[in-house]
């Protein structure tokens, strides 16, 4: 059977139109849109960002307008421009659409002017600056204000209060379509596209106009009977006051009169009502001292606040100050005035500081589950953009004056022909930047709400309408949305990329050029823009990047790729110069590796991890030097950073099996020294990075110290052997004390042992305590030998009798001493004993007679508890190092580490006879104990806890900051920031670290007080 032919009507329907509303095929009907001379009509409605949107505004105006829709009908046939106008507008604003509607005959603001063209130039004039005021004053029957104080920016309204307010949002908010409708013409026909800088140019115009008919209505209210006592001058900042306003943003602006006495504060305070209730939020926040300043001052008074106590920020934002309306020639002398003092910034103290503070602000503003989706405040987003063109305007503008412009767009071009930023690198981050304006335009426009957070990627059709907003067109292989994102995506890394290299490249490109065309710096203002990244010694600076990048062809090219990157992460480190240092004696350290290149190359997390450390840390470079094997573990495995994939165990059984290949105790002990290098540089880094929490790290620690001593114990003993040519007289143990004993030891302990010996069958006592005594001085002469390695001392000083006392002993006379002779503190350090290398039966039998001195049937006497109260008060009177802060001492201080381990001993002498789970030579796991036999209070417990982490963490910072043992902070300033931030302490702020300090240790201080009082 043969079908008959059919025909496709050329009218297309509803869902061909992308319209998905079920009342759109009657919408068409109702407004006679459904023949075929209705075919441009429906092509160019297919092409709004929401169809259905743009049709429910035309039907609901062709409802208002009743028998005079028939006008706007034919317009929209003939009339191209007015088609892309009003079709961009409503499908892409709702709130403006809904304006237009409100008063249906506005329609006609969007129509092209008689005379032109309606074909694709079609485009309506946007008002001047002139005419937009002229609208607005008009609006308010305002006439130029008169008087000894009249300036040709300052008029009188002639309607106040509410009306006014009605009269000028009308206005404006015409105005702001007009522009909007002719920003978005061009996603439905093919009209010319408006440049961002236009938008932002006209926005700016707009507000200048609105704000001098908002100061009218002021001067008005304020004075109705008398002409204006005083000068009053309004100046933008911010984006206003950059000639580049967002479609709905607040405007930031600064007062000055003269006098500035309470009538020009009431003027001021009137504009600000007026403006925020007709057009946009108005905002003095940029005055000095802020919200909680004068909102008006005298232009003296701007001068001496700004000469004396403003901070960077404030010059910051003086960058784009501009006189907006009122008496201009007061606002120009506020601009002359201060301007000069913007440019000297740089060089102030704090400048560094304060740059990284606000950086960190800045980043902090976005909640981690927005980052991705902040094109303002995110990675990658507009602020990267505008605080590095402001940054390098602040470092150079100094002596270049063609860097003191406004606008961010102006100042990319004229970093570009100062020679500060490669032309293509200005090109393309100028692209990414009007991008992501665009973006945040089209957001802004959809309800005329400030945002600038896109859609969550789960809602589709809202980014599907912001696609076709914003001229996304399908590419052949992804729809607009598609496409979108990508973009979306590619600016962001874009702009990323650049901001590194925005800084660092044309410093690579002054030490060693590469081609013909690439950007100069000249040495000093190289050397400004170090010192305003942070490098205090910007010469240095540039004599390691010269070495770094002429090191032979082929790795000067790929430190030529590295360096941008790796300065920045180095830039944001505690100490860039040492950094920088130590990098460049690591390459020369591996200069004949090949792969150490390569892994900073192709691994972007070893590189930014090796840069923390390098430039936080005095203690790891020079072990990472040594061992750059350790490197190769900064690397992610399949389960996390490969810094965490090593087990102290392991560690402790290579050192032991490495130093036994060696009949040579100093080999031994050297191949002992070479693993214990190896694990100090990964698990300090591991430490620096975050990876570590404090029990790790001790136990790690602890772990290398007692495989180092067993190794040391064995190769000692061999040799012995070797040289008697007999067995061994005597079994020998060592126990570990203190710290060691503890497994608690940090980066600056010592090994606090006791050496017990105990003869073989037929030998005398005196031999094998002479033999030990060999033993025990040879194993110290061994670990104590000078080195570049982090020390390793021996401490005898817990023995019996002290320092007087023999250093070693045998078993049955530490029994027969202890039995008789101990006294108070020696019971005490006896809760620390533990076994850690050597005899390990030997070792136990020591422990075992050890248990029944410190935890003695009954408790410890009274008596000895007294004692241990006294000794305790003796200490905190007399053992404080002279000099030392007792607030911030991290071991002796108040709340230190001796209050907290001597509390929990205290109650471990008088209770661990009854309690077994005090039989524990950890503070934190008796502290645990203590908790669960209710001998404290929980909070108690929490508050030792927290207490004993803090200062340990703290000291452990100190030793990786400096280098060396040391236990007391450093008073507010750049060392102490250091330790802030290798604490793991949020934005390494120093003041808060240390305020956060003292205030955990005086609670942990008012707990000790409590249990030694008891």
């Amino acid at each position: 059977m043969v079908r008959p032919p059919t025909s496709r009507s050329v009218v297309p329907g509803a869902g061909r139109l992308g319209l998905v509303e079920s009342t759109a095929p009657a919408d068409l009907q109702k407004l006679g849109w459904t023949g075929e001379e209705s075919l441009e009509l429906l092509w160019s409605l297919s092409r709004a960002a929401n169809a259905d949107l743009a049709l429910r505004t035309v039907v609901r105006l062709s409802d208002t307008l009743a028998d005079g829709y028939a006008e706007l009908d034919a317009a929209l046939r003939t009339d191209k421009g007015l088609r892309g106008r009003l079709f961009g507008l409503s499908g892409a604003s709702s709130a403006l659409a809904d304006h237009l509607v409100s008063d249906p005959d506005a329609w006609r603001l969007l129509a092209t002017p008689e005379g032109k063209s309606s074909g694709a130039n079609a485009r309506v004039e946007l008002p001047s600056k002139g005419q937009l005021t002229a609208q607005l004053l008009d609006a308010v029957q305002a006439v130029p204000e008169t008087g000894d104080n009249a300036a040709p920016g300052l008029y009188r309204a002639g309607i106040t209060g509410p009306e006014a307010v009605v009269a000028l949002r009308k206005i404006y908010r015409d105005q702001v379509m007009v522009l909007a409708a002719a920003d978005l013409a061009a996603t439905v026909e093919n009209l010319p596209v408006l440049p961002y800088q236009l938008v932002g140019t006209q926005l700016s115009d707009m507000a200048d106009a609105a704000l001098t008919a908002a100061l009218a209505v002021a001067v008005a209210t304020a004075c109705p009977d008398r002409p204006c006592p005083t000068r009053l001058a309004v100046i933008a900042m911010g984006k206003c006051g950059a000639r580049e306003l967002n479609y709905v943003s607040d405007v930031d602006v600064v007062f000055v009169a003269e006098p500035a006495d309470s009538v020009a504060s009431r003027i001021a305070g009137e504009m600000m009502r007026v403006g925020s209730s007709a057009f946009f939020e108005v905002d003095a926040a940029l005055r000095p001292e802020g919200k909680r300043g004068e909102l008006v001052r005298t232009l003296d008074s701007h001068i001496a606040y700004y000469k004396r106590w403003a901070k960077t920020w404030e010059f910051q934002a003086l960058l784009k100050a501009r006189p907006m309306t009122g008496d201009l020639e007061l606002g120009h002398s506020y601009v002359a005035a201060l301007n000069p003092m913007v440019w000297l910034a740089s060089q102030r103290e704090d400048f560094v500081p304060e740059v990284r503070a606000m950086r960190r602000r800045v980043e902090e503003m976005v909640p981690s589950e927005l980052r991705e989706r902040e094109i303002k405040l995110g990675r990658g987003s507009l602020r990267d953009v505008e605080f590095a063109v402001q940054l390098l305007q602040l470092v150079h503008g100094r002596t270049d004056e063609s860097l003191r412009v406004l606008g961010t767009v102006d100042a990319l071009a004229a970093l570009t022909d100062g020679g500060y930023i490669g032309r293509d690198d200005a090109a393309n981050l100028t692209a990414s930047y009007e991008f992501l304006r665009l973006i945040e335009h089209r957001l802004q426009l959809q309800r005329m709400k400030r945002t600038h957070t896109l859609p969550p990627p789960e809602d589709e059709e809202a980014l599907r309408w912001l696609a076709r907003a914003a001229h996304m067109r399908p590419d052949g292989n992804r729809d607009a949305l598609g496409v979108l994102n990508g973009e979306i995506k590619r600016n962001a890394q874009r702009i990323r990329r650049l901001h590194a290299k925005l800084f660092y490249r044309p410093l690579l490109d002054s030490v060693v050029r590469f081609d013909s065309d690439t950007v100069r710096l000249t040495p000093d203002a190289a050397g400004r823009q170090l010192a305003a990244l942070g490098f205090a010694t910007p010469t240095n600076a540039l004599g390691h990047l010269r070495a770094l990048v002429g090191g032979g062809a082929r790795r000067g090219q790929i430190q030529a790729v590295l360096l941008p990157t790796l300065l920045e992460w180095l830039a944001d480190t505690p100490d860039p110069d040492a950094g920088l240092l130590n990098y460049r004696r690591l390459c020369e350290a591996t200069v004949d590796q090949t792969w150490f290149l390569r892994i900073l190359r192709d691994e972007g997390a070893v590189a930014q991890r090796l840069m923390i450390v390098l430039g936080s840390s005095a203690y790891v470079p020079d072990l990472l030097i040594k061992a750059p094997e350790v490197i190769r573990l900064f690397v992610d495995g399949p389960t996390g950073p490969r810094l965490l994939d090593v087990e102290p165990e392991e560690t402790y059984r290579a050192i032991l099996s490495s130093s036994g290949r060696y009949d040579d105790p100093v080999r031994a002990i050297n191949a002992a020294r070479a693993l214990r290098r190896h694990e100090l540089a990964r698990v300090a880094s591991a430490d620096i990075l975050g990876m570590l929490d404090v029990p790790q790290v001790c136990a790690a620690l602890s772990s290398v110290w007692a495989a180092v001593i067993n190794a040391a114990l064995a190769a000692a003993i061999r040799a012995s052997v070797a040289e008697r040519g007999d067995a061994a007289p005597a079994t020998l143990a060592v126990i570990g004390m203190g710290r060691l004993g503890g497994g608690e030891l940090g980066y600056g302990s010592d090994a606090d042992v006791l050496f017990v010996c105990d003869p073989v069958a037929g030998v005398e006592d005196s031999v094998a305590v002479k033999w030990a005594n060999g033993i025990a001085d040879r194993i110290r002469k061994l670990l104590g030998a000078p080195s570049t390695d982090p020390p390793l001392e021996v401490d005898t000083g817990l023995r019996p009798e002290g320092r007087n006392g023999p250093v070693v002993r045998t078993l049955a006379s530490y029994d027969a001493y202890y039995a008789q002779w101990a006294q108070a503190w020696e019971v005490q350090a006896l809760l620390r004993a533990h076994q850690v290398a050597g005899d390990q039966d030997l070792g136990i039998r020591f422990l075992l007679m050890a248990d029944k001195v410190r935890y003695p049937e009954g408790g410890v006497s009274p008596e000895a508890v007294r004692e241990i109260r006294r000794i305790k008060a003796r200490i905190d009177s007399e053992r404080l190092p002279k000099g030392a802060d007792p607030a911030t001492h991290t071991k002796l201080g108040r709340g230190g580490l001796a209050d907290i381990e001597w509390t929990v001993q205290l109650i471990q002498l008088r209770h661990a006879h009854e309690v077994i789970s005090l039989h524990n030579t950890s503070t934190l796991q008796s502290l645990d104990a203590i908790g669960a036999a209710e001998l404290m209070s929980e909070t108690d417990v929490e508050l030792l806890r927290e207490a004993w982490i803090l200062a340990t963490k703290a000291r452990n910072a100190l030793v990786l900051v400096r280098g060396k043992p040391t236990d007391q902070l450093p008073r507010p300033g750049a060392v102490l920031s250091a330790v802030a931030k290798v604490a793991g302490w949020e934005n390494a702020d120093a003041a808060e670290f240390l305020d956060n300090y003292l205030r955990v240790t005086r609670r942990a201080k008012a707990v000790v007080e409590r249990t030694f009082g008891a």
